[in-house]
């Protein structure tokens, strides 16, 4: 498919030397970093955090009105200083 795309001449000057350089073309320099910008888009999709709740009748007394800093102590209860 053609296409135009408006690039900065110095750009261009720097692709076609890259380019020659290479042996390639300029298209092909476009179409391979279109091709790993797209790739890299992929690879980095937002992170979702899978719902994993479970059934239950919610936080035991004694914790259920706590603050963080008393549930913290709980848990590391026993474990270390």
């Amino acid at each position: 498919m053609k296409t135009t795309v408006n690039i900065s001449d110095s750009l261009l000057e720097e692709a076609r030397k890259v380019a020659a350089r290479d042996k390639t073309t300029v298209r092909d320099l476009i179409e391979r970093g279109l091709r790993r910008i797209l790739a890299d888009r992929k690879r980095a999709r937002e992170f979702r955090l899978r719902k994993a709740t479970f059934k239950g009748e919610g936080l035991q007394p004694g914790v259920a009105d706590a603050n963080w800093e008393r549930i913290r102590d709980l848990i590391y209860e026993g474990h270390g200083a």
